[in-house]
């Protein structure tokens, strides 16, 4: 039994971590909220393996500092939330991949879920297939230097590398870092993995995903040149990255020596993972987005 509770994040990492934010390190998403707060509930997560499954129970708090919530781009308030999730101990590859619908891709170590889709359509019409991807770059849903804003139910949730709780796992150093597990039960890890899957001796490299901006012009909906504003902007192009089309791979990992087929969070689209090469667990279906303004006004 694995048995996990509160703050990852040690008073120096804390601090180390104020000192990178102001420092201004690439790790850093741009167009931050201006400021970082310690949440005002303290961060509660339990992991518990049982037999074939892993539990993992939490209030959704993080451990680490976040943006200022409300802001600008995101009117909500962090609070609690009561989290259970159970997800295969050892999961299984399937022959089809499975299509991430509108709830979390999965959960990190400290509790909080990974939610990398945003419920904002064009002309807030969810039927025009033209859904807003939330880091684009306009800085209009309000996401904070972890990637991360609030759902209107008060529900923290990252949308691409969680940079503080990267930090606080590695203390600032170049590592493979086990950030969390998705619903299907693989382990995701950070950006950082070994040149050659098959030896872990090989050198540490920022693995890129295999997405890229369709050319050419919209066909319908709002039109225009494709620019990665909406979801449907990119397109898996096989072997242009180091990713398959579930931003994952199978390698060598510190937590598997033997080898492991896992997801990666990357720098580009999809930033978190959007198939499953899993089974996602049923208890990942009730904690989708919310409908209201959950990441604010669009243009």
């Amino acid at each position: 039994m694995v048995f996990m509770k509160g703050n990852l994040m040690s008073q120096r990492t804390k601090l180390l971590f104020l000192i990178l934010v102001l420092a201004g390190s690439p790790l850093i998403a741009a167009d931050p909220p201006p400021s970082e707060v310690k949440p005002a509930f303290a961060g509660s997560v339990t992991i518990q393996i049982e037999g074939a499954v892993r539990t993992i129970r939490s209030n959704g708090i993080p451990d680490h500092p976040t943006g200022q919530f409300p802001n600008r781009g995101n009117p909500n308030t962090i609070g609690p939330q009561h989290y259970e999730f159970r997800i295969p101990a050892d999961p299984k590859q399937e022959l089809q991949v499975t299509a991430l619908r509108m709830q979390p891709f999965g959960v990190a170590v400290n509790g909080v879920v990974f939610d990398p889709g945003a419920a904002e359509w064009w002309n807030r019409d969810r039927n025009s297939g033209w859904q807003y991807e939330p880091l684009a770059g306009d800085g209009m849903l309000g996401v904070d230097r972890s990637h991360a804003h609030v759902q209107p139910n008060g529900a923290y949730h990252y949308h691409g590398i969680p940079t503080a709780l990267v930090y606080a796992l590695t203390d600032g150093k170049d590592k493979m870092a086990l950030v969390g597990w998705a619903a299907d039960g693989f382990p995701i890890y950070s950006p950082l993995g070994h040149a050659d899957a098959k030896d872990a001796g090989s050198p540490l490299k920022m693995l890129s995903s295999s997405y890229r901006v369709k050319k050419g012009t919209r066909p319908s909906g709002p039109g225009g040149v494709y620019d990665g504003t909406y979801v449907a902007d990119y397109e898996y192009v096989a072997g242009s990255g180091d990713l398959d089309e579930c931003n994952g791979r199978v390698s060598l990992t510190p937590e598997y020596p033997a080898g492991i087929y896992h997801y990666v969070l990357t720098e580009k689209f999809p930033f978190v993972p959007r198939m499953y090469r899993g089974t996602p667990d049923p208890s990942f279906n009730t904690h989708g987005p919310r409908g209201g303004p959950g990441g604010g006004p669009r243009r």
